[in-house]
C-alpha cells in the first residue's frame, strides 16, 4: 500500500540546513512562530562543517576598510562563546613577523584597532612577543624572532548547526534532514511548497513565508524551485583545509602571511592534530562535490615550510576537506578581497520571500535576529530577538546566569563531571563535556556502570552516544557521526565507519521487525 502524502501548514519554511537556516530557525521558532527546516542532506554537510573552525573578527578585513563587519563580528565573538562555552572556546594567535612584508608598527596599530572596535569581557588584548623566548617561538625558524599574539574564539562548526536545529526542534520547529524543497510556488499570501525525502516520499508544505537559505545553491534555488530568478550576483570561493599529525605541543594557534598576500591559519586540533587552511580559489564546479586539489595541498605544505623548522610533505596529510562559501559579489579581482558581510534579499509582492547572500559563521545569529525582523511584520509577529543572552543547547554549564563563568571555568565543569561519571574513563567524559555540555546528563541517564553503556561499536563508540545522536540529532549514519557530529573518524581505525553502518543498520532492522509486530497485533 502507497504510504499516504504527508501535508504541513507552519507560518515558515527555511530551505537549508546548514548555519544560517538552522539560526534562522531557531529565532524564528523561539519567537512563536511555526517554522519547518528542510535540508536535501544532513544538517551542516557543506559549507558550514567546511569551515576554518574559527569565532573571529576577522583581523584581515581591517586591510580592506571593513570596519563595520569586523566590529560586528567582535560584539558576536563574545555573544556566542558564552552561548555554548562547550563547543567554543578562546584561543591565543601568534602572528609572526615577517621582514619583508608589513612593518612591525603597522601590525601594532592593526592589533590595537582589533582590541578596540568592542568592548571585550573574556578575551585578553594583543601584546607583542619574543619568539626566541616563548613556546609558539620554538617549533618555527629562527629567522622569526618577534611577533604578536591576539586573541579569537575556536568553533566545532558542525555541532553549532546542530545545536541551533535541536534549540529550534524544542522550541517546536519540524526539521527534515535527507528533504529536499524540490518545488515552491506562491499562491496569494501562501507558499504552496513540495518537499522530498530522499526515499521518495513527498512532503506539502503551506508555508507564509519562505526563506531561502541554501547558501551557494541560493540563486539556483530561486530559479529552479520558487521560479523566481534573482539578479543578485554570487562569487562561489573554495576553501580547502588540511589536517597533519601535531606539529607543536602547546595550545597557540599561528596567523601566517604567505608572499601572494594570502593568509592562513594552522590550528591545534582534536588534541593529536593539526589544521592548516585555508585556500581561496574561485570555484565554477560541481559545488556537491567539493574536493581538495593537489595544487592546493602543495600549496598549504609550502606555506607551513616557509615558517616551521620541520617540514610537512603532501604525504603527511591524514585527512582533508573542502567547502565553497557563498560569497557576495563586489567586483574584487582577488578571491581573499571579496566581502564576508552578508545580504538579505525581500520579495514582499504577496508571501515573503527572503533569500540570503553571503555571511560567515561568526555573525549567523546576528544574521537570523535580523532576518526574522525582517519577516515577522507581515506573519503579525510582534516579538523581538531573544538569541544575544541565550544559551544553545548544553551550554549552561553553571546555569544560564553564569554564562562568563562557564567560558573562564570550563575545566572545573569537566572535572565535576568526571566525578559525577566517575565509572567513565576521564577522558570520555572530557569528550562528552566537550560535544554535549550538560546534555551529557541526557545521553548517560539511567546509567551507572560501562555495561549499561551497550556495544563499544568502535574505540571510545558505545551504543548509548549512537542512540542519543540518532534520536535527537538526525544522525543516519557513520559519516554524520564520526565526521560532523564528531572528528572521531581521526582518531579510530580505518574500517570503523563500515563497523557503525552495520550496526546502525541492524539496529534499524530490529526495530523494524518490532514496529512490524505491533502493527499486526
Amino acid at each position: 500500500m502507497a504510504q499516504a502524502q504527508q501535508a504541513i501548514d507552519c507560518d515558515v519554511l527555511v530551505a537549508g540546513g546548514g548555519i544560517n537556516g538552522a539560526g534562522i530557525a531557531r529565532d524564528a521558532a523561539g519567537r512563536g512562530l511555526s517554522v519547518v527546516l528542510c535540508d536535501k542532506d544532513d544538517l551542516a554537510s557543506h559549507t558550514s562543517s567546511a569551515s576554518t573552525k574559527l569565532i573571529h573578527g576577522g583581523l584581515r578585513y581591517l586591510e580592506n576598510y571593513e570596519f563595520g563587519l569586523v566590529r560586528k563580528a567582535l560584539i558576536e565573538r563574545e555573544v556566542l562563546l558564552r552561548a555554548a562555552p562547550h563547543i567554543m572556546w578562546p584561543m591565543r594567535f601568534v602572528l609572526p613577523h615577517d621582514k619583508g612584508q608589513r612593518p612591525r608598527w603597522m601590525l601594532r596599530a592593526g592589533l590595537f584597532l582589533y582590541d578596540h572596535l568592542a568592548r571585550r569581557k573574556l578575551l585578553p588584548g594583543s601584546c607583542g612577543v619574543d619568539l626566541r623566548r616563548h613556546a609558539a617561538g620554538k617549533p618555527l625558524k629562527t629567522n622569526f624572532t618577534h611577533g604578536f599574539i591576539y586573541s579569537d574564539g575556536w568553533v566545532d562548526d558542525a555541532r553549532l548547526v546542530v545545536l541551533n536545529a535541536m534549540d529550534a526542534a524544542e522550541k517546536g520547529a519540524t526539521v527534515l534532514t535527507h528533504t529536499a524543497c524540490e518545488s515552491a510556488t506562491r499562491q496569494g499570501d501562501r507558499w504552496a511548497a513540495t518537499l522530498r525525502t530522499s526515499a521518495g516520499q513527498a512532503i506539502d508544505v503551506n508555508a507564509r513565508c519562505l526563506i531561502n537559505a541554501t547558501g551557494a545553491w541560493a540563486a539556483h534555488f530561486l530559479d529552479a524551485a520558487a521560479h523566481r530568478p534573482s539578479g543578485k550576483a554570487l562569487r562561489l570561493v573554495k576553501g580547502s583545509h588540511i589536517v597533519v599529525n601535531k606539529l607543536f605541543d602547546h595550545p597557540y594557534a599561528y596567523f601566517f602571511q604567505h608572499p601572494d598576500g594570502r593568509l592562513v591559519f594552522v590550528i591545534p586540533y582534536q588534541h593529536d592534530f593539526t589544521l592548516i587552511g585555508t585556500t581561496e580559489y574561485d570555484y565554477q564546479g560541481d559545488t556537491d562535490r567539493v574536493t581538495i586539489e593537489p595544487d592546493e595541498t602543495a600549496y598549504l605544505c609550502a606555506l607551513v615550510n616557509r615558517y616551521f623548522q620541520k617540514p610537512i610533505t603532501p604525504a603527511d596529510v591524514v585527512w582533508s576537506y573542502s567547502g565553497v562559501r557563498p560569497l557576495v559579489e563586489d567586483e574584487a579581482a582577488n578571491a581573499s578581497k571579496v566581502t564576508r558581510d552578508y545580504r538579505l534579499e525581500l520579495d514582499g509582492d504577496g508571501a515573503p520571500l527572503l533569500s540570503i547572500f553571503g555571511g560567515k559563521i561568526t555573525t549567523f545569529r546576528k544574521l537570523a535576529e535580523e532576518a526574522v525582523d525582517l519577516v515577522a511584520p507581515a506573519l503579525s509577529n510582534r516579538k523581538p530577538g531573544w538569541t544575544a543572552d541565550a544559551c544553545l543547547p548544553g551550554g549552561d554549564l553553571f546555569g544560564a546566569r553564569q554564562a562568563n563563568k562557564s567560558v573562564l571555568r570550563f575545566d572545573d565543569y569537566v572535572h565535576g563531571l568526571q566525578q559525577q561519571y566517575h565509572w567513565l574513563a576521564p577522558q570520555l567524559v572530557a569528550r562528552y563535556a566537550r560535544a554535549y555540555g550538560t546534555r551529557t546528563d541526557s545521553l548517560l541517564t539511567n546509567r551507572k556502570s560501562i555495561a549499561e553503556m551497550g556495544d563499544e561499536i568502535a574505540p571510545g563508540l558505545y551504543a548509548a552516544e549512537v542512540d542519543y545522536l540518532m534520536r535527537h540529532e538526525w544522525a543516519t549514519c557513520a559519516n554524520d557521526i564520526l565526521w560532523r557530529r564528531s572528528k572521531m573518524g581521526l582518531h579510530l581505525p580505518q574500517d570503523a565507519g563500515q563497523k557503525l553502518d552495520a550496526w546502525i543498520a541492524a539496529r534499524s532492522a530490529i526495530a523494524g521487525e518490532q514496529n512490524a509486530q505491533v502493527r499486526t497485533q
